[in-house]
């Protein structure tokens, strides 16, 4: 018998892999409820509405994001061997688990009237943006990456590795992502390093 634990990741998943596939209007908690073999009315006792749900998958898909930085984050390595890590792992994840990236850039940033302020707060306050906070301030404690406003690396960051995940996605990258790694962790270092 599985745990409540369990459901509500199982729901979370599946609702990530319909969100992204047929967007957020397009499926409904029947449909997410068909896709796991479950009743509509038992979604409805771990999600109260779909709006619920999809602000739950923003967290969970971060939060999966934030525990693989996290884990680079205890490594004994460099900032610009972590930002290879950071970028290696997350384009990994566009690769094997491509909803999580889709579910961002196609439901999160294409619809965000469902997501209300506190959502934003939820989203920079996640575990992923923490993790990536706490390798630039190490970063800059060791004198390795200037001292300058976190969400402006934070867009330097991020614009980089969504943006190039987005060319991936819609199929405009004219090799593998995996072959732009060293050269974005590169990019990205290079412009965040004390000069």
């Amino acid at each position: 018998m599985s745990s409540k634990r369990d459901k509500t990741e199982n729901i979370l998943e599946g609702a990530l892999r319909l969100f992204s596939k047929k967007g957020f209007f397009a499926t409904t908690m029947p449909d997410i409820a068909k896709f796991l073999g479950m009743s509509p009315g038992n979604i409805y006792n771990y999600f109260a509405s779909k709006e619920e749900l999809a602000k739950a998958v923003i967290r969970y898909s971060s939060n999966a994001l934030g525990e693989e930085v996290k884990k680079i984050n205890e490594m004994e390595a460099s900032s610009e061997e972590k930002i290879f890590h950071i970028v290696t792992i997350y384009f990994q994840m566009v690769k094997e688990r491509p909803e999580h990236i889709d579910y961002f850039l196609r439901i999160y940033l294409a619809n965000k009237e469902i997501f209300s302020s506190n959502m934003k707060k939820l989203l920079f306050e996640s575990s992923f943006i923490q993790q990536l906070r706490i390798m630039y301030e190490e970063g800059v404690l060791k004198r390795e990456l200037r001292n300058q406003d976190f969400y402006t690396v934070l867009g330097i960051m991020l614009g980089t590795i969504a943006g190039v995940a987005f060319m991936y996605t819609e199929d405009m990258l004219e090799n593998d992502i995996s072959f732009y790694t060293k050269n974005i962790a590169k990019n990205i270092y290079e412009a965040l390093r004390v000069k």
